[in-house]
């Protein structure tokens, strides 16, 4: 990320907001809006929100095994099988 070409004073989006959301789309860089001189938000395109979402979602789920696995909350293989197998076909 090239901090100097993707942070833009707000008065930059609003003149500019058709070519920053093609330019977002296209080149999948986030774009960094600042009012008064202060980061406010960010301009990204659809897939790369999407991406970063999933990508939260999967650390959130490492963490919680790893929280389970320090908790001893675990089962063997064969018993996940087992009761999954139960719940889908009983």
């Amino acid at each position: 990320m090239q901090l100097s070409q993707d942070i833009k004073p707000i008065s930059y989006l609003k003149a500019k907001t058709a070519e920053v959301i093609n330019n977002v789309n296209e080149n999948h860089k986030t774009i960094i809006i600042t009012q008064n001189g202060e980061a406010k938000a960010v301009v990204q395109d659809i897939k790369t929100y999407e991406n970063l979402q999933n990508s939260l979602n999967m650390l959130k789920l490492i963490v919680q095994s790893e929280n389970d696995i320090e908790n001893n909350n675990i089962i063997s293989q064969d018993e996940m099988f087992n009761e999954l197998e139960k719940k889908l076909f009983s």
